[in-house]
């Protein structure tokens, strides 16, 4: 019998993945994709030690979910990160088709969906992941939010 996780178990992996990120001091981001409550593919920010400012986490992970599933297109996939995408990570998500995205903090210098909120922080529009994706939230907030305000207080 297959017992489901939800989305705070899923968050916990991903905030397992930034953890991994905190520790090679590399900005703590973490993601992973899962299908069919199964975790498909990892990983967390490698800008660092790879050299390349589009080393993030959610691109390391649609990468390794398109090489797992051997498909460019991942409708009914699920990426938890723990911060808000930025714009270069949410047009990957548009063009993978993904069909659910869920963050755990919001990432009001660098965070994409800046560019589609009101005054108030809701929608004004689309968001700019693809039609059919879904979009959630504040999944483990404050254990997101933390763990990047600690990073950010030991650098300065």
């Amino acid at each position: 019998m297959i017992i489901p996780h939800g989305d705070e178990y899923f968050m916990q992996q991903a905030l397992k993945e930034a953890e991994v990120a905190y520790e090679a001091d590399e900005i703590p981001i973490g993601a992973i994709v899962v299908m069919n409550n199964t975790i498909i593919a990892r990983g967390h920010n490698q800008t660092e030690m790879l050299n390349d400012a589009t080393a993030h986490a959610e691109m390391i992970a649609l990468t390794s979910a398109f090489n797992h599933l051997g498909s460019k297109y991942l409708p009914d996939a699920t990426l938890y990160v723990t911060v808000e995408p930025c714009l270069m990570c949410c047009g990957a998500l548009y063009w993978s088709k993904i069909g659910r995205v869920v963050f755990g903090t919001r990432d009001t210098k660098s965070g994409g969906l800046r560019f589609f909120l009101d005054e108030d922080g809701l929608l004004k529009s689309q968001h700019p992941f693809h039609p059919k994706t879904q979009l959630a939230h504040g999944v483990l907030q404050e254990s997101c939010a933390g763990l990047m305000k600690n990073f950010f207080k030991n650098k300065r």
